[in-house]
């Protein structure tokens, strides 16, 4: 039996994708009661957190929408099967990482989460339950959901618990940082499936705070793939601008001036021409070496090596900045002190996947320096998650031993360094006290600025030598 309407909402997954969309939507659909589960108990304890700076995640504005809604209609909980049953739809929104071995490793999805969603809905289910992809997916897995999810119902059939369920395809267009804001002004909402009435259910609860031509329809494999590709041409023009920063260095232009007169072009538009150390995030590096698998397998070689250019640019800008830290340094960072700020991603978040400080602050720890890293949102065990793997270094570098520190602000961050670099575009990194650094620091100091924060001339006042990154003058 088809649903009239959805009352019971389950989410499985309560990370930087699904938490914060469930919060939204629970919050324009007060009539829903809306469940996000995980076999996470760690990750659903902080969502339930009384004090709400606990929160897994840092999202602006998330918190405010957590506390009108959390225990009212919105619930977080790790008793899945039960969620489960309750729901009328279920989201997916668990991680698809890039495999790590096996066939495709590098590029090919590893979808080992979502198979054991689809088979948890099928075990756990009743009656008739729309299935929402809701994770980044490679083309063509709602057809392994739709397989699995198929067998049940024939299972179920011979034994009379009359369980259907119907597939539809939403991909999340968040950006980290200002993903509250782009839940509750959403530039399109995507669906994509073959039931009608599903999708017309989904719609209406979109609808409640979306307009009607926003809400966009279409087949589940041309809504999968739009996704990968959205993230595609967002990275790529990441690539292209940072690729240009190195050109205005070597012609002594200014990528910021170069940037502004390329983006007044209305058929470019200024988004994203903003250069920098690299693109970083769950998505970007993932999502193309998943469309450069799936070009490959479909014989599209030439496809597979245009979009392969756009990660190896990435890295390449990321080895680049690296090697001018160390050259600027004379060529040696032995026994250096060395000032990090900003190891997410991006400002205002604390996601620290594939973030470009990561990268950096290995090739310098590899070069013997001691790094004291500041970050106003990321917690030490995250920079220590992302840096013990640090096995390029030499045998006898101890793993043991600590090569750096968490500093608790900007100052504690500097005392005793010969240089700042600036890795995350955070606003508080745009007035510094370049009077008071100057005094703590060594001499002669440097200032690598990766996001173009820095005002050159206030900084070269106090004796700062800069480095920017993108500026030949």
């Amino acid at each position: 039996m088809k649903k009239r309407k959805i009352s019971n909402i389950c989410c499985i997954g309560a990370g930087y994708v699904g938490g914060p969309t469930m919060a939204v939507l629970a919050d324009n659909n007060p009539k829903l009661k809306v469940t996000v589960v995980d076999i996470n108990k760690q990750k659903i304890d902080l969502w339930n957190s009384k004090d709400l700076k606990y929160l897994p995640i840092y999202e602006p504005g998330l918190a405010k929408v957590i506390s009108r809604n959390r225990d009212v209609n919105l619930f977080f909980s790790y008793n899945v099967s039960e969620s489960i049953a309750e729901a009328d739809m279920v989201f997916i929104s668990v991680n698809t990482p890039t495999k790590k071995k096996g066939f495709g490793a590098g590029f090919a999805s590893d979808l080992k989460w979502v198979e054991s969603s689809a088979r948890q809905v099928a075990k756990y289910s009743r009656g008739h339950t729309i299935v929402v992809e809701k994770s980044t997916l490679p083309v063509k897995t709602a057809q392994t959901i739709k397989t699995i999810l198929q067998a049940c119902e024939v299972k179920c059939e011979d034994i009379n618990k009359n369980k259907s369920f119907s597939i539809l395809s939403n991909p999340e267009f968040l950006a980290e940082g200002t993903a509250i804001n782009d839940l509750q002004n959403p530039d399109r909402v995507l669906i994509g499936g073959d039931d009608n009435n599903a999708i017309k259910l989904l719609k209406e609860i979109y609808l409640n705070w979306v307009e009607d031509y926003k809400i966009l329809t279409t087949d589940l494999w041309s809504s999968e793939l739009s996704k990968l590709i959205s993230n595609a041409f967002l990275a790529q023009r990441i690539s292209s601008i940072n690729s240009i920063s190195a050109l205005c260095e070597a012609t002594q232009s200014n990528i910021n001036n170069v940037a502004k007169a390329v983006g007044m072009d209305k058929r470019i538009g200024p988004f994203f021409l903003e250069a920098g150390p690299g693109f970083g995030g769950s998505c970007f590096k993932k999502d193309i070496s998943n469309l450069i698998y799936i070009c490959n397998h479909y014989g599209l070689s030439e496809v597979a090596s245009y979009w392969e250019k756009v990660i190896l640019i990435n890295q390449w800008q990321q080895k680049r900045i690296s090697k001018i830290i160390v050259e600027k340094l004379f060529g040696n960072l032995s026994e250096k002190k060395i000032a990090i700020l900003g190891f997410a991603f991006k400002s205002n978040t604390n996601d620290t996947r594939e973030s470009p400080a990561i990268s950096i602050c290995k090739d310098l720890l590899e070069e013997g320096c001691f790094l004291s890293i500041y970050d106003p949102k990321v917690k030490k065990e995250q920079i220590d998650r992302e840096l013990k793997l640090i096995n390029t270094l030499e045998s006898d570098f101890d793993n043991e031993k600590h090569y750096w520190e968490k500093s608790k602000n900007i100052n504690e961050a500097c005392d005793n360094s010969d240089a700042i670099v600036i890795l995350t575009n955070w606003e508080e990194f745009l007035n510094l006290d370049f009077k008071k650094m100057q005094s703590i620091m060594k001499s002669p100091s440097w200032i690598f600025d990766t996001r173009n924060m820095v005002e050159l001339s206030q900084a070269e006042r106090y004796g700062f030598n800069i480095w920017k990154l993108g500026d030949g003058f």
